[in-house]
């Protein structure tokens, strides 16, 4: 097997970007939506559990199809921040970072989600009393406590953009160096004659950077309790 070329370094690279950047832009929303979903109590909050999760049981092309007609030049909200800020996401690769970060923010909600609702809540309650701020209290003690399913969901976030076809080939196309991750060059070297060579150096690659962010998730989570239950001896 021949090593990588240009083409492919590139490929990798943009969709180590787009992960990346998917990630970075979809944790603070997160934790403040994990949060107020292991913490309070509001009408309608089954309702924003299902919305949030939609991601996961809606095929990925219906995401990529909403993100079009929303965030398209012509699209109610992608017209104004065309006209008004310059701003465009289909058939940019910040389009595919923002249709990776849909389809990866159910995974990482839930991660983090269940790691808050994992804390003893008296913790809590007892920094309250002392006068802590329910900000003061969310930073000192939810947030480092919650850090190893911050890790996790972070790691399966960034691990579901490495992976995204459906929504990102639906919202911003297949283009060459603009929006051709991962996914989608594979795709594209399976249906060209004499391409399979560098489709199955692609998927192993794929393969590789999946297990990895696993496997640096196991690590990363492990070490964080580890250190959680020293701090309390």
């Amino acid at each position: 097997m021949d090593g990588l070329g240009s083409e492919e370094l590139g490929i990798i690279l943009l969709s180590l970007r787009v992960a990346f950047v998917s990630v970075v832009c979809s944790l603070p929303l997160a934790l403040v939506v994990a949060y107020g979903l292991a913490r309070l109590s509001f009408p309608g909050k089954t309702l924003v559990d299902a919305i949030i999760h939609l991601p996961l049981v809606l095929p990925p092309v219906v995401v990529g199809f909403a993100l079009l007609v929303l965030l398209g030049k012509r699209g109610p909200i992608g017209s104004v921040l065309n006209d008004w800020f310059g701003i465009v996401f289909a058939f940019r690769w910040t389009g595919a970072a923002l249709a990776s970060a849909i389809m990866g923010f159910p995974l990482m909600v839930r991660a983090i989600r269940l790691s808050i609702e994992a804390i003893d809540q008296r913790l809590e309650v007892a920094a309250r009393t002392l006068g802590g701020s329910r900000l003061w209290v969310f930073l000192s003690i939810t947030l480092p406590l919650a850090i190893p399913g911050i890790i996790t969901g972070t790691l399966l976030s960034f691990a579901r953009g490495l992976g995204e076809f459906g929504a990102t080939i639906t919202f911003v196309s297949n283009i060459p160096g603009e929006t051709q991750t991962l996914p989608l060059a594979i795709y594209t070297f399976t249906q060209v004659p004499g391409g399979e060579m560098q489709a199955l150096r692609l998927s192993i690659l794929a393969v590789v950077l999946s297990i990895a962010a696993l496997a640096t998730s196991e690590w990363l989570t492990r070490r964080s309790a580890h250190r959680q239950v020293d701090d309390r001896r």
